[in-house]
């Protein structure tokens, strides 16, 4: 198994990640994983953990893990609001074919209530990039 592992591994947080760099280079061969840097994936911030330098293989690494992972969120981003139509539709077809009165009024005025703020904001957002000099 230790002849395949990556030099670093990235622990996934809710904003970025904790690295570590990977190391077998012991008596029992045992995996060693010594944490040289957190990385922020709004901002792309990576600050050394301690007093660790990090030499350009490591920020290399961690600026490639860094561009693929904002590339693999941007993906799901998508994926997650082309999902919510699909939800929407559902939602459509329960309330006509299999909602009881009692359940629509349990989520008619919220299902309203975003219903219209999600098409005030994407008519305004699309009327912006319609009047949008091109350019």
């Amino acid at each position: 198994m230790t002849a395949d592992l990556p030099d670093y591994y990235f622990r996934v947080r809710e904003n970025g990640a904790v690295v570590f760099r990977l190391s077998t280079e012991n008596r029992q061969r045992r995996i060693e994983m010594d944490e040289i840097a957190t990385v922020n994936v709004k901002n792309g911030n990576i600050k050394p953990h301690g007093d660790v330098a990090l030499s350009p293989a490591d920020l290399a690494a961690i600026n490639d893990w860094l561009a693929k992972r904002q590339t693999l969120l941007a993906a799901r981003e998508v994926d997650d609001i082309l999902r919510a139509v699909d939800h929407l539709n559902l939602t459509t077809q329960w309330a006509q074919a299999r909602a009881s009165d009692a359940e629509l009024d349990a989520v008619t005025d919220a299902l309203l209530l975003a219903m219209h703020d999600l098409r005030t904001v994407l008519v305004r957002k699309k009327a912006d990039r319609l009047t949008k000099p091109e350019g």
